[in-house]
């Protein structure tokens, strides 16, 4: 995986030509443009009836993707404000500003998530929400260091830099919106 500076990982990724690998506060991201996801599932050797994550630096962002009445709007934004950011993805109903290369088997909805670690969300913050998953080819464990995405998925840009902060390893909580309320999809880091 080539290591690069900041600008660099930023300007590829916003030109849609690379994937990138980052740190999050739970395992490490593959992460491409929204509207270049067809990267992550041929790198991943992803089926298509796995979706993405869209992750931003910050909430606001992400409300742009998703629709719903006022009502539901509300109960959304006081889970978030409590929980993200952080290890919480909540799959809510998408509107059409989401590619449905996002989520290929039901573009209906997307799983939004605003990690909470540093580096992630300066690269976010540049690149605009972005399409994600772990590091990993599908179907086999989160790879959680630098040599292991490295031999893994040598094409994949990755910020040089020694950050101290620590990735949990235990994947983000999802939670889908039945519309009722929260359905329970995969228990992680944060319990509710």
């Amino acid at each position: 995986m080539p290591q690069v500076e900041f600008e660099t990982l930023i300007h590829s990724v916003r030109a849609g030509t690379h994937l990138a690998s980052f740190p999050t506060d739970t395992v490490p991201a593959l992460a491409a443009k929204p509207d270049r996801a067809d990267l992550i599932f041929t790198a991943k050797q992803r089926s298509f009836d796995k979706p993405l994550i869209l992750m931003a630096s910050e909430v606001e962002e992400l409300w742009n993707y998703v629709k719903g009445s006022d009502w539901e709007i509300e109960i959304w934004s006081a889970i978030a404000q409590q929980y993200l950011p952080g290890a919480l993805t909540l799959v809510l109903p998408a509107n059409d500003r989401v590619p449905a290369a996002m989520n290929p088997s039901d573009p209906t909805t997307i799983g939004i998530r605003v990690p909470n670690h540093t580096i992630a969300r300066q690269i976010l913050a540049q690149t605009g929400a972005l399409a994600t998953t772990s590091a990993n080819r599908s179907g086999q464990p989160a790879l959680l260091s630098m040599a292991e995405i490295a031999a893994e998925f040598p094409e994949v840009l990755m910020l040089a830099s020694n950050s101290d902060e620590v990735a949990s390893g235990t994947p983000s909580t999802v939670a889908k919106w039945t519309g009722e309320g929260w359905q329970i999809l995969r228990q992680g880091a944060i319990g509710l």
